[in-house]
């Protein structure tokens, strides 16, 4: 009878010790931002907040018409980074919609407005209600749905993106793997408890639409190779965009017009 407390108390410790970790795993990944700090009334633009559901949970979003309607309507899922909020996002989101495209862009888990708590699972799930928002209560078919996923989104984006028939993939400034970047930052330890995490790398080549990726080469928050590195990785048809100059938040500001022009040229090449 003591062997079996004593096994019962060590898997009770072990098991411990891994709710634990990973809760201090994904304090370390997750750096949400509470509220709403702007809104769409505050750049006079159209659109909506939503509320979807995801697995229980209850997801915010906003959701902004195209600014130029077309007869075939595309739609952009917008997964953004780990810091933060969606509204943050809220004038990158509108420059999108300009180039007739609405666009739905989502606070995951513990984010923004949205409920629950951020967690890897968590964040995949809110991606696949969000596609399922836009397949079905917007109306887009699946095929004129393009995800754009930045930095951490860029990992949630490639989830979801897997075996799906979208029209195409956008990933700016994204990794190959969490635990590639934790090895660059921090080096081997931090790299091993992440080494599950966040992979893109073995996920992409399940893709099944056009892939645009953009990384600035002064990037010093996701080194510019761990976007090369998983941009080799991928299936065609792909394209790499380096935007010259360019650290980790500044891509649009220092991509300019150019930047925008090159992601309307591919929507228009994959959902025309």
């Amino acid at each position: 009878m003591h062997g079996v407390r004593l096994a019962a108390f060590m898997l009770f410790v072990s098991l411990l010790s891994y709710f634990m970790l990973s809760r201090f795993i994904d304090s370390v990944i997750f750096q949400p931002s509470y509220g709403i700090d702007l809104r769409i009334s505050d750049l006079a633009i159209e659109g909506e907040e939503v509320r979807l559901d995801s697995d229980g949970v209850s997801i915010h979003g906003f959701y902004l018409p195209a600014a130029r309607p077309r007869e075939n309507a595309r739609a952009i899922l917008f997964l953004h980074g780990n810091a933060g909020n969606a509204s943050h996002r809220l004038p990158n989101a509108a420059e999108l919609s300009r180039l007739g495209a609405d666009v739905l862009l989502i606070d995951y888990r513990g984010y923004g407005m949205s409920e629950g708590t951020p967690s890897e699972s968590g964040a995949y799930a809110d991606a696949r209600a969000g596609l399922a928002h836009l397949i079905e209560e917007r109306g887009i078919p699946v095929q004129r749905v393009v995800l754009f996923g930045r930095s951490l989104g860029g990992a949630v984006a490639v989830d979801l993106a897997r075996n799906k028939g979208l029209a195409g993939v956008i990933l700016e400034s994204t990794f190959s793997s969490a635990a590639d970047v934790a090895r660059g930052m921090m080096g081997p330890p931090l790299a091993y408890l992440l080494r599950d995490r966040f992979d893109s790398a073995s996920k992409i080549g399940q893709i099944d639409a056009p892939l645009l990726f953009f990384h600035g080469d002064h990037d010093r928050i996701i080194d510019y190779a761990l976007g090369r590195r998983l941009f080799e990785l991928a299936p065609e048809p792909k394209q790499f965009e380096t935007i010259s100059g360019a650290g980790h938040n500044d891509t649009v500001q220092t991509g300019g017009r150019p930047y925008f022009a090159r992601i309307e040229r591919f929507l228009d090449e994959v959902a025309p």
